[in-house]
């Protein structure tokens, strides 16, 4: 029998096989959570005019050095500007102007005295601007001024590709007035359950069969990722009914077939055999635990990862191998996975195999403390339920005692605390 290959000889193995989908162009507001495809540079400065930060009133500095509570300098007010304004005022010395938050800063002022720091106080719209007005405290130049290209100067970087973008990429694009936005398209990923004992959850459970939840496990992993998923459905342990699906995923022209189940070495597991009929296995077995039964290869042109059929292994290897390989074709630059170093509250076995164990991690006087949740059988599917993370143990590693730091993936960082 061959050789179990390691998780990280497996994983390069995979990930040579592939590279970033075609690029497409949306509309910004089409861009939630999409990939860049190409660098974003700023077409202006940011901001693109000298504006107030602050409701008040702009002035010369030097105009009102020395104001205090008990000493107001008193100024002439000789125009109102509401932010958009596009009046070409000037603000010669002695002189000020009421201006609004985001107005742009008059020429000759290099300050602005905010409304709370003079005797002007209403805010009701329709107000009328005062003939003068007492300021009470000094300013100095550039006080509650946003000047141009504060921010952004033209030609500056701002984002860069394989970044998936986020709620305030999206407005910063906006902003800058990016409305054709270069990404990548969507992954397609065809999903495939076997298995003669599988029903879907409305059916009613019968002697010897078991409910499918790999496939919506799987599904959701795919969108958290960003994939568009072509569900195949549920096949049964039949070569032919497996042939004609996978044959359904070529003509979609998926970028990957993903299966679940039927990839051991058992009378009736199909997907091997399938696969082996019109393509190739790379591989089909690893030194992890869960999930050492795992075939990659091609069918028909299309890259395949299957799955094992045991739920908790189903989610492992996805993790493991096929996450990574969806962060690539979506153009994610940098695949690696988000991971903290925790302390064992309690000693830990395995079997040697780099192992990935189900666990709660918790924050407690600062330190990062990790506790099983409950038996590891890759089948016990609600201890994933109760997990915010993977622990681990390296390949050769049998067992670490209480004390012992691990490593450990968090699938939900905001419950660490």
């Amino acid at each position: 029998m061959a050789a179990l290959l390691s998780v990280e000889e497996a994983r390069q193995k995979i990930l040579s096989r592939f590279q970033p989908v075609e690029e497409i162009t949306l509309r910004t507001d089409q861009t939630y959570r999409r990939v860049l495809s190409r660098e974003i540079r700023a077409g202006t400065d940011w901001p693109p005019f000298s504006n107030s930060s602050m409701d008040g009133f702009a002035v010369r500095a030097a105009d009102v050095a020395g104001a205090s509570p008990g000493a107001p300098v008193v100024l002439p007010v000789v125009s109102d500007i509401p932010a958009g304004s596009q009046d070409q005022i000037a603000i010669r010395p002695g002189v000020s102007a009421r201006i609004m938050t985001g107005a742009p800063l008059p020429a000759g002022a290099d300050a602005v005295v905010p409304v709370e720091d003079t005797d002007f106080h209403r805010q009701t719209p329709g107000a009328r601007i005062p003939e003068q007005v007492k300021i009470f405290t000094s300013s100095a130049p550039g006080a509650n001024i946003r000047s141009r290209g504060q921010d952004i100067q033209v030609g500056q970087v701002i984002l860069s590709p394989g970044r998936r973008l986020k709620p305030h990429d999206v407005a910063i694009l906006a902003q800058l007035g990016v409305a054709d936005v270069p990404v990548y398209r969507r992954p397609r990923v065809a999903l495939l359950a076997t298995g003669d004992e599988l029903l879907t959850p409305e059916q009613p459970l019968a002697p010897g069969k078991i409910r499918d939840s790999n496939s919506y496990s799987v599904a959701a992993l795919l969108e958290r990722d960003g994939a568009e998923v072509h569900r195949l459905g549920i096949a049964p342990d039949q070569f032919g009914e497996i042939k004609r699906r996978m044959d359904e995923a070529v003509q979609e022209n998926v970028d990957l077939i993903l299966t679940t189940a039927g990839v051991s070495v058992g009378t009736f597991d199909y997907v091997r055999s399938v696969v082996e009929s019109d393509g190739s296995l790379d591989f089909w077995r690893v030194n992890m635990r869960p999930g050492k039964p795992v075939a990659f290869g091609d069918y028909r042109g299309k890259p395949i990862i299957g799955l094992p059929g045991n739920p908790v292994s189903a989610f492992v290897v996805y993790e493991v191998f096929t996450h990574p390989v969806v962060q690539v074709l979506a153009g994610i630059r940098d695949s690696r996975r988000f991971s903290i170093k925790a302390t064992l509250a309690e000693p830990v076995e395995s079997d040697g195999r780099e192992s990935y164990l189900r666990a709660v991690v918790q924050t407690m006087q600062g330190t990062a403390v990790a506790r099983l949740t409950g038996h590891q059988g890759s089948g016990n599917l609600f201890s994933l339920v109760q997990a915010n993370a993977l622990l681990i143990v390296p390949s050769g590693v049998k067992s670490l005692p209480a004390g012992s730091e691990v490593e450990a993936w968090l699938l939900e960082i905001e419950s660490l605390a």
